[in-house]
């Protein structure tokens, strides 16, 4: 019996469940809930799954077959926001529901949730749900009130901390609130912001991106007899920061696979190669899904954290990888926000359907508690997307989708329509584009359009409250 296995056990007897079967929790009365799985890619952009290519922007080297299947299978969203053009408060919005003018983390710094932000995986837990988070946090440190288990997980495995996550070998990786040594040798940064905690493998054994996998597929197996919600947070494509401490480049990968022999820059055979290893990870979940006969109870969703990044050498431009729209990471232009997502639930969702519904993270939360029967929570700013997945009702549309960003300067935007606002505090400077007409927004249309842009910088001064975390001043 393996440790996961046990922790399970432990923690349902614990709450006091109990079955004759004596695995997971009883089913409720009538039909069972359908399982929740929310996969997430780190730094992977709108142009790097081929899925995309019929749109103009998919990837045309890398090869995606099992996420394309995805796509054929289910449905492929044209128009889905990231929370933020960084992970931490990306994820925050994802698992808060709300916008980053609202949500407890709004930037990269260490601030923690706390007791009274509530998780979706609080919400489904309190539906019945077993619940993991398997993978990337960035959402509290150990010993704070942001750790997995205080946010509604019951089994968490992976990296608490967004910056120890740069390295994909590390030497430990927690599970619940322990250290769990890893045969991985690293060396650590000792200076700036990251000292103890930047890394880089001296000696490489245990991939990250494997044992998540492998996790993930054990938590499968041991839930089936009960609905669960399993958080599956990759690191991949994502840069080791720290790369230049014992390597050439920073795109961390067991070899170059099916790119080994490409003329490729070595640093592209690697970003190549991440993803192409991301993608037969997520065949595997899906294949545990069909072995267990699951498909057909799970929804599942597939989507990444911000667009695609330049760090330890990649070139985004070189594959793509933002699909020809403007931006990448860090920016609040499509290519640093708008992100591939995909959703599969077999005889639910209609086979190869595209959906160009705007969406975006803080949807996901309320998605959920509508696919598991959950009431709608009062004040988020997230509408389900379920009537899209299954074509099926009216689809609440958004008034507006709001970002802030707190590096370079700070940032906000706000779309409303097919109209974008994007505010550079630094300069005091306003651009405006209409995404119908110009969707690589490359023709800043604010002065001739003093009504629209005074609309919509309204909007801005109106979606946020202030944060004593992140204060939002020029």
């Amino acid at each position: 019996m393996n440790y996961l296995k046990i922790t399970l056990i432990l923690w349902l007897v614990s709450s006091g469940f109990h079955t004759t079967s004596g695995q997971g929790r009883p089913s409720p009365a009538g039909p069972r809930k359908p399982n929740i799985i929310f996969i997430l890619a780190d730094d992977l952009g709108y142009g790097d799954l081929g899925c995309y290519r019929n749109t103009g922007s998919g990837q045309q080297t890398i090869r995606t077959p099992n996420l394309d299947r995805m796509a054929r299978e289910g449905m492929r969203f044209t128009q889905h926001y990231a929370g933020s053009t960084v992970c931490a408060p990306s994820r925050s919005t994802l698992m808060t529901g709300l916008h980053t003018g609202h949500t407890r983390i709004r930037g990269n710094a260490r601030v923690p949730l706390q007791p009274d932000d509530k998780t979706v995986a609080e919400y489904l837990k309190g539906a019945g749900y077993t619940t993991a988070l398997i993978g990337k946090w960035g959402l509290g440190e150990d010993g704070s009130t942001g750790i997995p288990r205080q946010q509604g997980f019951d089994y968490f495995y992976g990296y608490l901390n967004q910056t120890h996550a740069h390295n994909h070998y590390p030497d430990f990786l927690w599970r619940n609130e322990t250290k769990v040594k890893l045969p991985n040798e690293v060396i650590y940064v000792e200076n700036g912001g990251v000292k103890g905690i930047g890394s880089a493998a001296t000696k490489r054994v245990e991939w990250t991106q494997d044992l998540f996998t492998n996790e993930a597929l054990q938590f499968i197996e041991q839930s089936k007899q009960q609905p669960f919600f399993l958080y599956l947070s990759y690191v991949s494509p994502h840069a080791n920061n720290e790369h230049k401490l014992v390597a050439a480049h920073g795109i961390e990968v067991p070899d170059y696979g099916p790119y080994a022999n490409e003329e490729f820059p070595d640093v592209q055979k690697a970003f190549a190669a991440s993803i192409t290893y991301l993608d037969a990870h997520v065949g595997k979940v899906l294949a545990k899904l069909h072995e267990l006969k699951l498909d057909d109870n799970t929804l599942v969703i597939f989507s990444s954290d911000n667009g695609p990044h330049a760090e330890g050498g990649n070139d985004p431009a070189y594959f793509n990888s933002n699909g020809g729209l403007r931006g990448i990471k860090r920016d609040l232009y499509e290519g640093g926000i708008r992100v591939p997502m995909l959703a599969r639930w077999p005889g639910r969702i209609k086979a190869g359907t595209i959906s160009n519904h705007p969406s975006a993270f803080w949807d996901f939360l309320p998605t959920a508690c509508e696919v598991a029967g959950v009431p709608q929570p009062a004040g988020l700013d997230g509408l389900s997307y379920l009537p899209a997945l299954l074509g099926k009702g009216t689809q609440p549309q958004h008034p507006y989708l709001y970002w802030e960003f707190h590096e370079q300067g700070r940032k906000q935007a706000v779309r409303q329509g097919s109209y974008k606002l994007v505010y550079l505090l630094k300069d005091n400077r306003m651009e405006l584009y209409d995404l119908s007409r110009d969707p690589t927004e490359q023709h800043n249309i604010a002065d001739g359009n003093p009504a629209i842009v005074a609309r919509l910088k309204t909007i801005l001064d109106r979606a946020r409250v202030p944060s004593p975390d992140f204060p939002f001043t020029q």
